[in-house]
């Protein structure tokens, strides 16, 4: 997380036209890949898989998601799947199969992985999801998702500044807990038997059953959650070169021009450098640093003016997150300091 100097806008309050600090959590999202098409046919029971379509390249964090020894399975994996792709038996087959999907298909999805190469994690395995692709009929769909077969999604073609998204993700786990942290139930007297932070009574002699709505002790945290309504502020690019300089100023504004990128000084706490393109959306966010998240459009109309105002923010604070950060960029710091040791024994070296 950071902060960001924003301007209100909104009429008949104090604070209007004033500056105001907000605190905004930094999403790092490379782009993801898509390797497969699904189409679902409606039943009595509900949707049910008519055909899968992988593509013929598979990356190996991808391919790495579908077994759990990666050593034995590596020279097989996938590679009858892409065989279809190069001989002209294996050409008509797949045509009948997206065919039968312009056919008989409801519903089509897009298979897509995520890049963990780009990312500072220790992880090698992709993370997988299907999104559904809509507008249109369904011939259109399929022309559409077989068109993104093997080619990266970058989160600016999904999302979009000032847009209200939902973030579902698991909550950060506290473990064993007993009813007064987990229920926040009020303490018992200080001279309790057998302790004070328990439930005193929980419930008749009958029915002779403890109801669910009495207060227990157990697990306390990582759940499966979802959050809706965060407010994207922006949707910043990577760094990359453009015209054979390299680009770095994501964290750059209108009334702040100086080049400096959204990681501040010594890398995000337990985290690191953000290289890739990110979302920062207002407040906070569910789960611990480095954990996945499934980021989706919001489900219902927005009407109230929060949610339709403009992200008008004038500056974004990248100063040390370690400690009492004073200094907003490394020249900064060194035009206040002056050289130090280590940089005049660097020189004389």
């Amino acid at each position: 997380m950071t902060h960001v100097v924003r301007e209100v806008d909104r009429q008949g309050s104090k604070t209007h036209k004033r500056e105001v600090v907000a605190a905004v959590t930094i999403l790092e999202t490379p782009p993801m890949v898509v390797i497969g098409v699904i189409g679902y046919i409606d039943t009595p029971r509900g949707l049910r898989a008519l055909t899968t379509i992988f593509a013929e390249h598979l990356s190996e964090e991808c391919r790495r998601r579908f077994y759990k020894n990666w050593y034995n399975a590596k020279k097989k994996a996938f590679t009858k799947s892409c065989r279809k792709w190069q001989d002209e038996e294996g050409q008509k087959q797949l045509d009948r199969d997206f065919n039968q999907l312009k056919k008989y298909c409801k519903t089509i999805r897009v298979i897509a992985h995520t890049q963990m190469k780009l990312l500072p994690l220790r992880q090698k395995k992709a993370h997988m999801m299907e999104i559904q692709v809509n507008g249109g009929d369904v011939s259109a769909k399929v022309d559409y998702a077989r068109s993104l077969l093997e080619k990266q999604v970058p989160v600016a073609n999904v999302f979009a500044q000032d847009e209200m998204i939902d973030v579902i993700g698991v909550n950060k786990g506290h473990g064993e807990k007993g009813v007064t942290s987990r229920w926040h139930t009020k303490k018992l007297p200080r001279k309790t038997h057998k302790g004070l932070r328990k439930v005193a009574c929980i419930g008749a002699w009958h029915p002779a059953r403890v109801a669910y709505s009495v207060a227990r002790s157990g697990q306390k945290g990582y759940h499966h959650r979802t959050e809706i309504n965060k407010k994207i502020y922006r949707v910043g690019a990577g760094i990359h070169k453009e015209g054979g300089k390299l680009v770095k100023n994501n964290a750059s504004t209108e009334t702040d021009m100086t080049d400096k990128a959204i990681t501040p000084m010594g890398g995000f706490p337990h985290y690191g450098e953000v290289k890739n393109d990110f979302l920062m959306i207002n407040g906070c966010c569910i789960g611990t640093k480095k954990r996945v998240l499934t980021l989706r459009k919001s489900l219902i109309t927005h009407t109230k003016r929060k949610a339709l105002k403009k992200a008008n923010f004038k500056w974004i604070d990248t100063s040390s997150k370690f400690g009492h950060g004073r200094f907003q960029t490394a020249e900064e710091k060194r035009a206040f300091m002056g050289p130090l040791k280590k940089d005049r024994q660097a020189a004389s070296s």
